[in-house]
């Protein structure tokens, strides 16, 4: 059965430790893998990791550049480079490749968001493989994904991808970091991310000197994708033909359990793509209501308003402990909702001079957060 599939490579399988430069064995190992996986009649995405990394080993750099300018310079002289030796090792075994550079504001905005999901449909279609990266040339910290792991589930929630790799440089998930601590346990299968919590993994590890992402970001990246119906898998990158072995059956590496999700397109790009702008506190009541009964947010609900945001922002909805449950886009202003905040729909005419939507955030523009 033909399934997609985003697989993900950061910079610390990408490149050599010592020096930056690419590990080029691994890459055509990689290249081999998915280009036998779209022969069986598979779509395939790779999301890599690298320009910086290639940049600074271009350029003699000893570590990675510290100031949003110099990373965009050095990015701009390594995504040449790599894309190069990508198009090389592809083209050597028939397979057409695409380039496609994003940054956050190409999925927060509804229109570039769904732009985006046509773009990828139609090189799918045509037998590509979309070959992502940020765009780090351009792109500003305000509007940057923070990692490519971040952005690799992003992409598998936006087409709705069946399977997400993480291919980085341990073999899977651990209690603690296996290469520091020799009684780290190895975890095979995660069915909800609550059991993180439970089993105590270590998550606080940043990267490598040449990479920006570490296992907190894949967490974040798994928590991504299995909320949008993705299964996920870290596994290491040093050996790409894993990946088949994997879709075979075979338990290697952590496996996280894809989770119920929303299948409303719309309600996908709320969950995971757009950055809320503020929060709002609610009672037990509307928490019940909207978790419970699926019904849509009232005012009379609503016990606090922090932070400033227009109406048609996205807002995270709380409980009284600060705990998210939901997310949706809101019909008021920060400023409007403070003053509407606990009140019934038929007083909002009275309180503001006009008469506004008599629901906050409508059920159609309301997802719930695991």
């Amino acid at each position: 059965m033909s399934q997609t599939i985003i697989v993900k490579i950061g910079t610390s399988s990408l490149t050599q430790v010592t020096n930056g430069n690419l590990a080029l064995s691994t890459i055509a190992t990689l290249v081999e893998t998915m280009c036998n996986l779209q022969r069986e009649g598979h779509r395939l995405v790779l999301v890599s990791s690298g320009a910086v990394g290639v940049g600074s080993g271009q350029l003699g750099l000893k570590e990675r550049p510290r100031t949003m300018a110099r990373k965009q310079a050095v990015a701009a002289v390594g995504q040449g480079r790599l894309m190069r030796v990508y198009d090389d090792l592809f083209t050597s075994l028939g397979q057409p490749i695409a380039q496609v550079l994003l940054t956050r504001s190409d999925l927060m905005q509804r229109d570039r968001y769904v732009n985006a999901y046509n773009t990828f449909q139609e090189l799918l279609n045509l037998g590509a493989i979309p070959i992502v990266n940020e765009n780090d040339t351009v792109a500003v910290e305000e509007l940057q994904f923070g990692d490519n792991d971040r952005l690799s589930a992003m992409v598998a929630s936006l087409i709705e991808a069946d399977w997400l790799f993480l291919l980085t440089d341990v073999d899977r998930l651990y209690s603690a970091d296996p290469r520091s601590n020799p009684d780290a346990q190895p975890i095979t299968l995660i069915q909800n991310l609550e059991e993180l919590t439970q089993l105590q993994v270590e998550t606080s590890g940043t990267g490598t000197n040449w990479g920006t992402g570490g296992m907190f970001t894949k967490i974040e990246a798994a928590r991504i994708a299995t909320s949008a119906g993705v299964r996920t898998v870290i596994t290491s990158g040093q050996h790409p033909r894993n990946i088949a072995k994997i879709l075979q059956g075979e338990p290697i590496g952590t496996q996280f359990e894809a989770q119920p999700h929303a299948s409303n397109a719309r309600k996908r790009w709320i969950a995971n793509a757009v950055i809320p702008s503020g929060k709002i506190y609610l009672d037990r009541g509307a928490v019940k209501a909207i978790c419970k009964r699926g019904k849509s947010l009232l005012a009379a609900g609503i016990l606090d308003v922090v932070g400033e945001f227009e109406a048609s922002d996205a807002v995270q909805l709380c409980d009284s402990q600060g705990q998210e449950m939901a997310r949706g886009l809101v019909n008021y202003s920060s400023a409007e909702l403070q003053k509407i905040q606990g009140y019934r729909s038929e007083e909002i005419p009275a309180i503001l001079g006009y008469i506004g939507a008599d629901t906050v955030v409508h059920r159609d523009n309301l997802v719930l957060i695991s």
